[in-house]
Protein backbone atom coordinates (compact mmCIF):
# COMPACT_ATOMS: atom_id res chain seq x y z
CA UNK A 1 0.00 0.00 0.00
CA UNK A 2 1.74 3.30 -1.16
CA UNK A 3 0.68 7.05 0.36
CA UNK A 4 1.10 9.92 -1.39
CA UNK A 5 0.15 13.22 0.17
CA UNK A 6 2.51 16.46 -0.20
CA UNK A 7 2.14 17.10 2.92
CA UNK A 8 4.72 20.45 2.75
CA UNK A 9 2.82 22.13 0.94
CA UNK A 10 -0.51 22.19 2.78
CA UNK A 11 2.67 23.32 5.66
CA UNK A 12 3.45 25.96 3.41
CA UNK A 13 0.25 28.19 4.03
CA UNK A 14 0.32 27.46 7.89
CA UNK A 15 2.41 30.33 9.78
CA UNK A 16 5.60 29.90 10.49
CA UNK A 17 5.29 29.10 14.29
CA UNK A 18 3.06 26.05 13.46
CA UNK A 19 4.94 24.91 10.60
CA UNK A 20 8.14 24.38 12.27
CA UNK A 21 5.99 22.43 15.39
CA UNK A 22 4.32 20.05 12.79
CA UNK A 23 7.60 19.49 10.84
CA UNK A 24 9.33 17.97 13.49
CA UNK A 25 5.93 16.24 15.03
CA UNK A 26 6.58 12.60 15.71
CA UNK A 27 2.91 11.69 14.41
CA UNK A 28 3.36 14.01 11.33
CA UNK A 29 2.77 11.70 8.95
CA UNK A 30 -0.66 10.79 10.45
CA UNK A 31 -1.63 14.07 11.06
CA UNK A 32 -5.97 14.47 9.76
CA UNK A 33 -6.19 18.41 9.85
CA UNK A 34 -5.13 21.79 11.50
CA UNK A 35 -8.01 23.89 12.89
CA UNK A 36 -7.35 27.46 13.22
CA UNK A 37 -10.25 28.99 15.10
CA UNK A 38 -9.79 33.35 15.65
CA UNK A 39 -9.17 33.68 19.54
CA UNK A 40 -8.69 30.10 20.31
CA UNK A 41 -5.37 28.17 20.29
CA UNK A 42 -4.20 26.22 16.86
CA UNK A 43 -5.22 22.65 16.97
CA UNK A 44 -3.80 19.55 15.36
CA UNK A 45 -5.81 16.79 14.70
CA UNK A 46 -4.48 13.11 14.76
CA UNK A 47 -6.35 9.45 14.59
CA UNK A 48 -6.84 8.92 17.83
CA UNK A 49 -5.93 12.12 19.40
CA UNK A 50 -5.82 15.99 19.23
CA UNK A 51 -3.24 18.96 20.54
CA UNK A 52 -2.37 22.64 20.69
CA UNK A 53 0.46 23.55 18.40
CA UNK A 54 1.11 26.58 20.19
CA UNK A 55 0.36 28.51 23.43
CA UNK A 56 -1.13 31.98 21.33
CA UNK A 57 -4.28 32.38 20.70
CA UNK A 58 -4.87 32.51 16.37
CA UNK A 59 -5.09 35.99 15.10
CA UNK A 60 -6.93 37.42 12.12
CA UNK A 61 -3.78 38.34 10.16
CA UNK A 62 -2.62 34.99 10.49
CA UNK A 63 -6.31 33.57 9.08
CA UNK A 64 -6.02 35.92 5.98
CA UNK A 65 -2.16 35.03 5.26
CA UNK A 66 -3.64 31.39 4.96
CA UNK A 67 -5.82 32.69 2.84
CA UNK A 68 -3.97 34.45 0.30
CA UNK A 69 -2.18 31.37 -0.08
CA UNK A 70 -4.83 28.96 -0.99
CA UNK A 71 -7.52 29.17 -4.06
CA UNK A 72 -10.82 30.76 -4.14
CA UNK A 73 -13.26 29.49 -1.89
CA UNK A 74 -16.81 28.45 -3.65
CA UNK A 75 -20.15 28.63 -2.99
CA UNK A 76 -19.52 25.52 -0.42
CA UNK A 77 -16.91 27.78 1.70
CA UNK A 78 -13.91 24.72 0.38
CA UNK A 79 -10.80 25.81 -1.61
CA UNK A 80 -7.62 23.84 -2.12
CA UNK A 81 -4.06 23.78 -2.97
CA UNK A 82 -3.48 23.38 -6.53
CA UNK A 83 -2.21 19.80 -7.63
CA UNK A 84 -2.74 18.75 -4.14
CA UNK A 85 -5.55 16.78 -2.76
CA UNK A 86 -5.73 18.87 0.47
CA UNK A 87 -8.74 20.88 1.43
CA UNK A 88 -9.12 23.95 2.90
CA UNK A 89 -12.65 24.63 4.48
CA UNK A 90 -13.67 28.02 5.61
CA UNK A 91 -15.85 29.24 8.32
CA UNK A 92 -17.59 33.02 8.25
CA UNK A 93 -19.11 35.48 10.46
CA UNK A 94 -22.70 36.57 9.76
CA UNK A 95 -21.11 39.59 7.36
CA UNK A 96 -19.13 36.73 5.13
CA UNK A 97 -15.78 37.55 6.66
CA UNK A 98 -13.98 34.15 7.46
CA UNK A 99 -13.12 33.37 10.93
CA UNK A 100 -12.54 30.13 10.77
CA UNK A 101 -10.23 27.45 9.14
CA UNK A 102 -9.59 23.76 8.86
CA UNK A 103 -7.06 22.51 6.77
CA UNK A 104 -7.70 19.00 5.84
CA UNK A 105 -4.79 16.38 4.82
CA UNK A 106 -5.81 14.78 1.55
CA UNK A 107 -3.89 11.42 0.42
CA UNK A 108 -3.91 9.19 -2.34
CA UNK A 109 -3.44 5.87 -0.32
CA UNK A 110 -3.04 3.08 -3.61
CA UNK A 111 -4.30 -0.07 -2.77
CA UNK A 112 -6.82 0.72 -0.39
CA UNK A 113 -9.54 -1.04 -1.82
CA UNK A 114 -8.17 -4.33 -1.91
CA UNK A 115 -11.07 -5.29 0.08
CA UNK A 116 -13.40 -5.29 -2.56
CA UNK A 117 -11.62 -4.83 -5.86
CA UNK A 118 -13.28 -8.05 -7.15
CA UNK A 119 -16.82 -5.90 -6.46
CA UNK A 120 -15.39 -3.22 -8.61
CA UNK A 121 -14.59 -5.64 -11.32
CA UNK A 122 -18.24 -7.04 -11.52
CA UNK A 123 -19.28 -3.39 -13.18
CA UNK A 124 -22.43 -3.07 -11.00
CA UNK A 125 -22.83 0.47 -9.48
CA UNK A 126 -21.42 0.45 -5.85
CA UNK A 127 -22.59 3.05 -3.25
CA UNK A 128 -19.89 3.75 0.02
CA UNK A 129 -21.30 4.74 3.30
CA UNK A 130 -19.67 5.93 6.30
CA UNK A 131 -19.18 8.59 8.76
CA UNK A 132 -17.03 11.71 7.81
CA UNK A 133 -13.13 10.75 7.89
CA UNK A 134 -13.31 6.88 7.77
CA UNK A 135 -11.80 7.30 4.26
CA UNK A 136 -14.57 7.11 1.88
CA UNK A 137 -13.43 9.94 -0.55
CA UNK A 138 -9.99 8.30 -0.54
CA UNK A 139 -11.39 5.06 -1.49
CA UNK A 140 -13.62 6.69 -4.69
CA UNK A 141 -10.21 7.55 -6.00
CA UNK A 142 -8.33 4.72 -5.63
CA UNK A 143 -11.51 2.95 -7.28
CA UNK A 144 -11.41 5.68 -10.23
CA UNK A 145 -8.27 5.02 -11.07
CA UNK A 146 -8.48 1.30 -10.77
CA UNK A 147 -11.24 1.28 -12.90
CA UNK A 148 -9.41 3.85 -15.90
CA UNK A 149 -6.14 2.23 -15.98
CA UNK A 150 -6.39 -1.42 -14.54
CA UNK A 151 -9.71 -2.19 -16.43
CA UNK A 152 -9.29 0.79 -19.20
CA UNK A 153 -13.08 2.47 -18.51
CA UNK A 154 -13.63 5.13 -19.76
CA UNK A 155 -14.27 6.82 -16.40
CA UNK A 156 -15.75 10.72 -15.15
CA UNK A 157 -15.46 12.01 -12.11
CA UNK A 158 -18.16 14.59 -10.71
CA UNK A 159 -15.90 17.00 -8.57
CA UNK A 160 -18.22 19.21 -6.79
CA UNK A 161 -15.13 19.98 -4.57
CA UNK A 162 -12.19 19.43 -6.12
CA UNK A 163 -11.81 16.90 -3.35
CA UNK A 164 -11.35 13.62 -5.54
CA UNK A 165 -8.79 15.01 -8.02
CA UNK A 166 -7.31 18.08 -6.63
CA UNK A 167 -7.45 21.94 -7.31
CA UNK A 168 -6.49 23.50 -10.33
CA UNK A 169 -7.65 22.94 -14.00
CA UNK A 170 -4.77 19.54 -13.70
CA UNK A 171 -5.84 16.97 -11.73
CA UNK A 172 -3.73 14.98 -10.01
CA UNK A 173 -1.83 11.67 -10.66
CA UNK A 174 -3.62 9.85 -8.21
CA UNK A 175 -6.99 9.41 -10.17
CA UNK A 176 -4.47 8.10 -12.82
CA UNK A 177 -6.13 7.93 -16.46
CA UNK A 178 -9.67 9.29 -15.61
CA UNK A 179 -11.27 12.26 -16.60
CA UNK A 180 -12.70 15.64 -14.11
CA UNK A 181 -15.73 17.55 -14.59
CA UNK A 182 -15.93 20.68 -11.86
CA UNK A 183 -18.93 22.17 -10.97
CA UNK A 184 -19.22 25.94 -10.49
CA UNK A 185 -21.40 25.81 -7.95
CA UNK A 186 -22.37 23.23 -5.87
CA UNK A 187 -26.53 23.13 -6.28
CA UNK A 188 -25.58 22.22 -10.02
CA UNK A 189 -23.94 18.98 -9.19
CA UNK A 190 -27.15 17.00 -10.40
CA UNK A 191 -26.72 18.96 -14.19
CA UNK A 192 -23.19 18.20 -14.88
CA UNK A 193 -23.80 14.52 -13.83
CA UNK A 194 -26.10 14.59 -16.40
CA UNK A 195 -24.51 16.53 -18.98
CA UNK A 196 -21.21 14.28 -18.18
CA UNK A 197 -23.40 11.43 -19.65
CA UNK A 198 -24.81 13.25 -22.61
CA UNK A 199 -21.33 14.73 -23.80
CA UNK A 200 -18.42 12.52 -22.97
CA UNK A 201 -19.64 8.80 -23.76
CA UNK A 202 -18.57 7.26 -19.70
CA UNK A 203 -18.55 3.92 -18.75
CA UNK A 204 -18.25 4.73 -15.40
CA UNK A 205 -19.62 8.11 -13.39
CA UNK A 206 -18.02 8.56 -10.13
CA UNK A 207 -19.54 10.76 -7.58
CA UNK A 208 -18.80 12.13 -4.11
CA UNK A 209 -21.58 13.28 -1.57
CA UNK A 210 -24.97 12.55 -3.40
CA UNK A 211 -26.70 14.84 -0.67
CA UNK A 212 -29.63 16.41 -2.65
CA UNK A 213 -32.99 14.82 -4.01
CA UNK A 214 -32.36 16.17 -7.53
CA UNK A 215 -28.91 14.54 -7.67
CA UNK A 216 -30.31 11.08 -6.43
CA UNK A 217 -32.72 11.13 -9.81
CA UNK A 218 -29.68 12.01 -11.75
CA UNK A 219 -27.58 8.78 -10.18
CA UNK A 220 -31.14 7.07 -11.04
CA UNK A 221 -31.15 8.66 -14.78
CA UNK A 222 -27.43 7.65 -15.49
CA UNK A 223 -28.29 4.01 -13.86
CA UNK A 224 -30.77 3.52 -16.40
CA UNK A 225 -28.59 4.67 -19.00
CA UNK A 226 -26.60 1.59 -18.34
CA UNK A 227 -23.99 3.69 -17.32
CA UNK A 228 -21.86 2.04 -14.00
CA UNK A 229 -21.79 4.41 -10.91
CA UNK A 230 -19.73 4.90 -7.68
CA UNK A 231 -20.65 7.35 -5.29
CA UNK A 232 -21.22 8.17 -1.94
CA UNK A 233 -23.83 9.38 0.57
CA UNK A 234 -24.86 10.87 3.92
CA UNK A 235 -25.43 8.33 5.49
CA UNK A 236 -23.55 5.32 8.36
CA UNK A 237 -26.11 2.38 7.08
CA UNK A 238 -28.69 1.36 4.93
CA UNK A 239 -30.95 2.28 7.40
CA UNK A 240 -29.83 5.69 7.32
CA UNK A 241 -31.31 5.76 3.69
CA UNK A 242 -34.23 3.82 4.16
CA UNK A 243 -35.42 6.59 6.60
CA UNK A 244 -33.98 9.69 4.56
CA UNK A 245 -36.84 11.09 2.15
CA UNK A 246 -34.56 12.65 0.68
CA UNK A 247 -32.23 9.66 -0.69
CA UNK A 248 -34.26 6.96 0.22
CA UNK A 249 -34.36 6.91 -4.13
CA UNK A 250 -31.01 5.56 -3.94
CA UNK A 251 -32.04 1.94 -2.58
CA UNK A 252 -35.18 2.21 -4.77
CA UNK A 253 -37.41 4.78 -2.58
CA UNK A 254 -40.19 3.63 0.25
CA UNK A 255 -44.16 3.48 -0.11
CA UNK A 256 -46.87 2.29 2.03
CA UNK A 257 -48.83 -0.80 0.44
CA UNK A 258 -52.38 -2.03 1.70
CA UNK A 259 -52.50 -5.87 1.07
CA UNK A 260 -55.61 -7.94 0.46
CA UNK A 261 -57.18 -10.10 3.17
CA UNK A 262 -55.83 -13.33 1.50
CA UNK A 263 -52.48 -11.66 0.99
CA UNK A 264 -51.86 -10.46 4.51
CA UNK A 265 -52.73 -13.96 5.82
CA UNK A 266 -49.80 -15.17 3.54
CA UNK A 267 -47.38 -12.89 4.55
CA UNK A 268 -48.88 -13.03 8.59
CA UNK A 269 -48.12 -9.58 8.26
CA UNK A 270 -50.77 -6.39 8.78
CA UNK A 271 -52.33 -5.02 5.83
CA UNK A 272 -50.59 -1.81 5.71
CA UNK A 273 -47.04 -2.33 5.09
CA UNK A 274 -43.54 -1.00 3.79
CA UNK A 275 -42.49 -1.81 0.15
CA UNK A 276 -39.22 -0.88 -2.15
CA UNK A 277 -40.98 0.76 -4.84
CA UNK A 278 -38.59 0.33 -7.41
CA UNK A 279 -35.17 -1.47 -8.12
CA UNK A 280 -32.04 0.05 -6.43
CA UNK A 281 -29.80 2.87 -7.95
CA UNK A 282 -26.91 1.21 -6.66
CA UNK A 283 -26.08 -2.53 -6.56
CA UNK A 284 -23.96 -3.22 -3.83
CA UNK A 285 -23.69 -1.37 -0.79
CA UNK A 286 -20.18 -0.77 1.51
CA UNK A 287 -20.33 0.35 4.85
CA UNK A 288 -17.31 1.33 5.79
CA UNK A 289 -17.31 1.14 9.98
CA UNK A 290 -13.40 1.14 10.11
CA UNK A 291 -10.58 2.06 7.99
CA UNK A 292 -9.79 -1.89 7.84
CA UNK A 293 -13.42 -2.96 8.55
CA UNK A 294 -16.08 -2.67 6.10
CA UNK A 295 -19.60 -4.10 5.18
CA UNK A 296 -20.41 -5.54 2.42
CA UNK A 297 -24.30 -5.88 1.26
CA UNK A 298 -23.86 -7.69 -2.26
CA UNK A 299 -27.43 -7.02 -2.87
CA UNK A 300 -29.14 -3.90 -1.72
CA UNK A 301 -32.41 -5.27 -3.13
CA UNK A 302 -32.14 -8.35 -0.76
CA UNK A 303 -31.56 -5.93 2.12
CA UNK A 304 -33.80 -3.35 1.43
CA UNK A 305 -36.51 -5.55 1.41
CA UNK A 306 -35.25 -7.49 4.58
CA UNK A 307 -35.06 -4.83 6.80
CA UNK A 308 -38.73 -3.44 5.38
CA UNK A 309 -40.11 -6.97 6.27
CA UNK A 310 -38.04 -6.88 9.93
CA UNK A 311 -35.98 -9.57 9.26
CA UNK A 312 -32.11 -9.37 9.64
CA UNK A 313 -30.14 -9.11 6.66
CA UNK A 314 -26.93 -11.62 6.05
CA UNK A 315 -23.70 -8.95 4.87
CA UNK A 316 -20.60 -9.67 4.64
CA UNK A 317 -17.64 -8.43 6.90
CA UNK A 318 -14.55 -7.80 5.09
CA UNK A 319 -11.56 -6.71 7.33
CA UNK A 320 -7.58 -6.73 7.33
CA UNK A 321 -5.42 -8.78 9.61
CA UNK A 322 -2.47 -7.66 11.29
CA UNK A 323 -0.38 -9.63 8.05
CA UNK A 324 -2.27 -7.81 5.51
CA UNK A 325 -4.90 -10.37 4.79
CA UNK A 326 -8.12 -10.07 3.70
CA UNK A 327 -10.93 -11.76 6.02
CA UNK A 328 -14.10 -12.13 4.99
CA UNK A 329 -16.94 -12.96 7.17
CA UNK A 330 -20.48 -13.73 7.25
CA UNK A 331 -22.50 -11.77 9.87
CA UNK A 332 -25.59 -13.31 11.09
CA UNK A 333 -28.09 -11.16 13.00
CA UNK A 334 -30.83 -10.92 15.11
CA UNK A 335 -33.28 -7.90 15.65
CA UNK A 336 -34.06 -6.84 19.35
CA UNK A 337 -36.78 -5.77 21.22
CA UNK A 338 -36.84 -1.78 22.08
CA UNK A 339 -36.10 -2.02 25.48
CA UNK A 340 -33.55 -4.88 25.87
CA UNK A 341 -34.40 -6.10 28.78
CA UNK A 342 -38.58 -7.83 27.83
CA UNK A 343 -38.71 -9.77 24.72
CA UNK A 344 -41.33 -11.36 23.04
CA UNK A 345 -42.26 -14.57 22.75
CA UNK A 346 -40.09 -14.74 19.33
CA UNK A 347 -36.62 -13.40 20.94
CA UNK A 348 -35.33 -14.25 24.32
CA UNK A 349 -32.62 -11.86 26.02
CA UNK A 350 -31.47 -13.72 29.45
CA UNK A 351 -29.74 -11.15 31.74
CA UNK A 352 -26.58 -11.88 33.33
CA UNK A 353 -26.99 -12.55 36.88
CA UNK A 354 -24.14 -12.01 39.11
CA UNK A 355 -25.71 -12.27 42.27
CA UNK A 356 -28.74 -14.38 41.60
CA UNK A 357 -29.82 -16.60 44.43
CA UNK A 358 -29.56 -19.48 42.65
CA UNK A 359 -27.28 -18.55 39.70
CA UNK A 360 -24.47 -21.21 39.85
CA UNK A 361 -22.23 -20.47 36.53
CA UNK A 362 -21.87 -17.97 33.95
CA UNK A 363 -24.49 -17.04 31.55
CA UNK A 364 -25.04 -18.83 28.20
CA UNK A 365 -25.84 -17.79 24.87
CA UNK A 366 -29.29 -19.04 24.03
CA UNK A 367 -29.56 -20.03 20.33
CA UNK A 368 -30.58 -18.12 17.52
CA UNK A 369 -33.67 -18.22 16.23
CA UNK A 370 -35.59 -17.65 12.77
CA UNK A 371 -38.43 -15.41 13.74
CA UNK A 372 -40.72 -12.94 12.33
CA UNK A 373 -40.90 -9.32 14.54
CA UNK A 374 -44.42 -8.41 16.26
CA UNK A 375 -45.54 -6.24 13.73
CA UNK A 376 -46.51 -2.27 14.35
CA UNK A 377 -50.17 -1.50 14.32
CA UNK A 378 -51.32 -0.06 11.15
CA UNK A 379 -50.54 4.30 11.12
CA UNK A 380 -51.52 6.93 9.18
CA UNK A 381 -48.41 8.85 8.89
CA UNK A 382 -45.59 6.97 6.91
CA UNK A 383 -42.59 8.11 9.25
CA UNK A 384 -44.59 5.92 11.75
CA UNK A 385 -44.35 3.13 9.61
CA UNK A 386 -40.95 3.86 10.22
CA UNK A 387 -39.99 4.48 13.39
CA UNK A 388 -38.76 0.77 14.20
CA UNK A 389 -34.90 0.82 14.86
CA UNK A 390 -32.70 -1.79 13.16
CA UNK A 391 -29.67 -2.73 14.79
CA UNK A 392 -26.88 -5.40 13.74
CA UNK A 393 -25.21 -7.68 16.61
CA UNK A 394 -23.35 -10.92 15.84
CA UNK A 395 -25.30 -13.73 16.68
CA UNK A 396 -23.50 -15.77 19.66
CA UNK A 397 -22.08 -18.86 19.99
CA UNK A 398 -24.16 -21.49 20.81
CA UNK A 399 -23.37 -23.45 24.02
CA UNK A 400 -25.20 -26.92 25.34
CA UNK A 401 -25.23 -26.77 28.90
CA UNK A 402 -26.73 -29.19 31.32
CA UNK A 403 -27.24 -27.03 33.26
CA UNK A 404 -29.98 -24.20 33.52
CA UNK A 405 -29.57 -21.33 30.35
CA UNK A 406 -27.96 -19.21 32.92
CA UNK A 407 -26.11 -21.68 34.41
CA UNK A 408 -28.54 -22.66 37.57
CA UNK A 409 -29.30 -26.08 38.78
CA UNK A 410 -31.55 -27.48 37.45
CA UNK A 411 -34.90 -28.14 38.13
CA UNK A 412 -35.78 -24.24 37.09
CA UNK A 413 -37.76 -22.26 38.98
CA UNK A 414 -39.81 -20.48 36.99
CA UNK A 415 -42.78 -17.66 38.40
CA UNK A 416 -45.72 -16.99 35.79
CA UNK A 417 -47.60 -14.07 35.40
CA UNK A 418 -50.85 -13.90 33.69
CA UNK A 419 -50.30 -17.60 32.39
CA UNK A 420 -52.73 -20.65 33.22
CA UNK A 421 -51.30 -22.44 35.67
CA UNK A 422 -53.26 -25.50 35.46
CA UNK A 423 -51.97 -25.81 31.32
CA UNK A 424 -48.12 -24.80 32.72
CA UNK A 425 -48.93 -28.00 35.07
CA UNK A 426 -49.90 -30.01 32.34
CA UNK A 427 -47.17 -29.12 29.79
CA UNK A 428 -44.91 -29.82 32.37
CA UNK A 429 -46.15 -33.02 32.77
CA UNK A 430 -46.52 -34.66 29.58
CA UNK A 431 -43.11 -33.15 28.56
CA UNK A 432 -41.02 -34.25 31.60
CA UNK A 433 -39.37 -30.72 31.74
CA UNK A 434 -37.34 -30.10 34.58
CA UNK A 435 -39.84 -26.88 36.25
CA UNK A 436 -41.40 -25.65 39.46
CA UNK A 437 -43.59 -23.42 39.19
CA UNK A 438 -43.07 -20.66 42.56
CA UNK A 439 -45.09 -17.95 43.77
CA UNK A 440 -42.31 -16.69 45.62
CA UNK A 441 -40.39 -14.19 42.87
CA UNK A 442 -36.77 -14.10 45.70
CA UNK A 443 -36.56 -17.84 44.58
CA UNK A 444 -37.45 -17.34 41.07
CA UNK A 445 -35.17 -17.90 37.96
CA UNK A 446 -37.17 -16.16 35.71
CA UNK A 447 -40.50 -15.01 34.38
CA UNK A 448 -42.98 -16.64 32.19
CA UNK A 449 -45.46 -13.73 31.46
CA UNK A 450 -48.09 -13.28 28.77
CA UNK A 451 -47.66 -10.38 26.98
CA UNK A 452 -51.10 -8.40 27.65
CA UNK A 453 -50.21 -8.37 31.24
CA UNK A 454 -46.71 -7.63 31.28
CA UNK A 455 -46.97 -4.87 28.73
CA UNK A 456 -48.59 -2.62 31.87
CA UNK A 457 -46.96 -3.19 34.57
CA UNK A 458 -43.58 -1.25 35.14
CA UNK A 459 -43.60 -2.38 38.46
CA UNK A 460 -42.85 -5.92 38.28
CA UNK A 461 -40.52 -5.34 35.52
CA UNK A 462 -38.47 -3.04 38.24
CA UNK A 463 -38.39 -5.60 40.16
CA UNK A 464 -37.11 -8.44 38.16
CA UNK A 465 -34.34 -5.99 36.38
CA UNK A 466 -33.30 -5.54 40.37
CA UNK A 467 -32.67 -9.35 41.01
CA UNK A 468 -31.17 -9.70 37.71
CA UNK A 469 -34.58 -12.07 36.45
CA UNK A 470 -34.92 -12.89 32.71
CA UNK A 471 -38.42 -12.03 31.55
CA UNK A 472 -39.89 -14.61 28.58
CA UNK A 473 -43.06 -13.29 27.18
CA UNK A 474 -46.22 -15.77 25.23
CA UNK A 475 -48.88 -14.14 23.26
CA UNK A 476 -51.52 -16.31 24.76
CA UNK A 477 -51.78 -18.54 27.57
CA UNK A 478 -52.30 -21.82 24.87
CA UNK A 479 -49.99 -24.76 25.16
CA UNK A 480 -48.30 -24.38 21.95
CA UNK A 481 -47.09 -20.85 23.25
CA UNK A 482 -46.47 -22.26 26.98
CA UNK A 483 -44.57 -24.84 25.47
CA UNK A 484 -42.26 -22.99 23.11
CA UNK A 485 -41.57 -20.73 26.00
CA UNK A 486 -40.68 -23.32 28.36
CA UNK A 487 -37.89 -24.90 25.45
CA UNK A 488 -36.66 -21.68 25.33
CA UNK A 489 -36.09 -20.72 28.88
CA UNK A 490 -34.47 -24.51 29.60
CA UNK A 491 -32.09 -23.64 25.96
CA UNK A 492 -33.68 -27.34 24.50
CA UNK A 493 -34.33 -27.67 21.16
CA UNK A 494 -36.62 -29.83 20.20
CA UNK A 495 -36.53 -32.90 20.44
CA UNK A 496 -37.55 -35.42 18.11
CA UNK A 497 -40.86 -36.51 19.45
CA UNK A 498 -41.65 -33.16 20.42
CA UNK A 499 -44.65 -33.23 17.86
CA UNK A 500 -46.17 -36.25 19.03
CA UNK A 501 -46.35 -34.97 22.65
CA UNK A 502 -47.62 -31.35 21.73
CA UNK A 503 -50.60 -33.18 19.91
CA UNK A 504 -51.00 -35.65 22.69
CA UNK A 505 -51.29 -32.29 24.80
CA UNK A 506 -53.75 -30.78 22.43
CA UNK A 507 -56.00 -33.68 21.26
CA UNK A 508 -56.21 -35.16 24.91
CA UNK A 509 -57.31 -31.86 26.95
CA UNK A 510 -60.66 -31.98 26.00
CA UNK A 511 -64.53 -33.36 26.44
CA UNK A 512 -65.74 -35.48 23.99
CA UNK A 513 -67.16 -33.12 21.49
CA UNK A 514 -63.65 -30.83 21.72
CA UNK A 515 -61.69 -33.69 20.48
CA UNK A 516 -64.27 -34.57 17.86
CA UNK A 517 -63.46 -31.01 16.98
CA UNK A 518 -59.66 -31.28 16.88
CA UNK A 519 -59.39 -34.72 15.30
CA UNK A 520 -61.09 -32.88 12.34
CA UNK A 521 -59.03 -30.55 11.84
CA UNK A 522 -56.40 -32.99 12.09
CA UNK A 523 -57.44 -35.08 9.47
CA UNK A 524 -58.12 -31.76 7.16
CA UNK A 525 -54.43 -30.69 7.67
CA UNK A 526 -52.48 -34.24 6.79
CA UNK A 527 -54.70 -35.29 4.61
CA UNK A 528 -55.95 -32.63 2.67
CA UNK A 529 -53.87 -29.04 3.11
CA UNK A 530 -50.67 -30.29 3.47
CA UNK A 531 -50.90 -33.08 0.74
CA UNK A 532 -52.78 -31.76 -1.53
CA UNK A 533 -52.04 -28.00 -1.08
CA UNK A 534 -56.05 -27.00 -0.81
CA UNK A 535 -57.86 -24.77 1.58
CA UNK A 536 -60.56 -26.73 3.71
CA UNK A 537 -63.41 -25.58 5.67
CA UNK A 538 -64.69 -27.27 9.01
CA UNK A 539 -68.18 -27.80 10.46
CA UNK A 540 -69.62 -24.94 12.68
CA UNK A 541 -68.00 -25.24 16.24
CA UNK A 542 -68.32 -22.73 19.63
CA UNK A 543 -65.56 -20.33 20.03
CA UNK A 544 -63.69 -22.18 22.85
CA UNK A 545 -63.76 -24.44 19.96
CA UNK A 546 -62.68 -22.98 17.49
CA UNK A 547 -59.94 -21.89 19.66
CA UNK A 548 -58.31 -24.96 20.22
CA UNK A 549 -58.76 -25.73 16.58
CA UNK A 550 -56.43 -22.64 15.81
CA UNK A 551 -53.99 -23.54 17.88
CA UNK A 552 -53.81 -27.42 16.19
CA UNK A 553 -53.38 -25.51 13.01
CA UNK A 554 -50.47 -23.55 14.67
CA UNK A 555 -49.04 -26.60 15.72
CA UNK A 556 -48.61 -27.24 12.03
CA UNK A 557 -47.25 -24.27 11.21
CA UNK A 558 -49.97 -23.28 8.99
CA UNK A 559 -52.38 -20.29 8.59
CA UNK A 560 -56.41 -20.40 9.51
CA UNK A 561 -59.18 -17.96 10.15
CA UNK A 562 -62.93 -17.78 11.40
CA UNK A 563 -65.85 -16.89 9.02
CA UNK A 564 -69.54 -16.56 9.25
CA UNK A 565 -71.76 -15.81 11.73
CA UNK A 566 -73.00 -17.43 14.79
CA UNK A 567 -73.80 -20.13 15.09
CA UNK A 568 -72.61 -21.12 11.85
CA UNK A 569 -69.18 -19.69 12.42
CA UNK A 570 -66.51 -21.90 11.19
CA UNK A 571 -62.29 -22.78 11.18
CA UNK A 572 -60.92 -21.98 6.84
CA UNK A 573 -57.28 -24.05 7.08
CA UNK A 574 -55.18 -22.72 4.29
CA UNK A 575 -52.12 -23.97 3.00
CA UNK A 576 -48.75 -22.84 3.57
Amino acid sequence: MTITDDLQKLLDILPQDLQQALVNHPHRDSLVEVVLDLGRRPEARFPHEAEYLSESSVTQAQIDDCIERVGTFGGDNRAGIEQTLHRISAIRNRTGKIIGLTCRVGRAIFGTIGMIRDLVETGKSILMLGRPGVGKTTALREIARVLADDLNKRVVIIDTSNEIAGDGDVAHPAIGRSRRMQVAKPELQHQVMIEAVENHMPEVIVIDEIGTELEALAARTIAERGVQLVGTAHGNQIENLIKNPTLADLVGGIQAVTLGDEEARRRGSQKTVLERKAPPTFDIAVEMLERQRWVVHESVADTVDNLLRHRPPNPQIRSVDYQGNIVTTRQLTVVNGRNGHITNEDESLPIARPGGLRASGQMLALPPLTVERERLPVRNEFDRLLDESFSYYETPQVHHASAGPNGEDLPLHIYPYGVSRHQLEQVVDVLNLPVILTKDLDNADAILALRSHIKNHAKLRQMAKARHLPIHIIKSSTIPQITRGLRRLLNMDDPENSDERELQLLLHSGSDDEMDALEEARLAVEQIVIPKGQPVELLPRSSQVRKMQHELVEHYRLKSDSFGEEPNRRLRIYPA
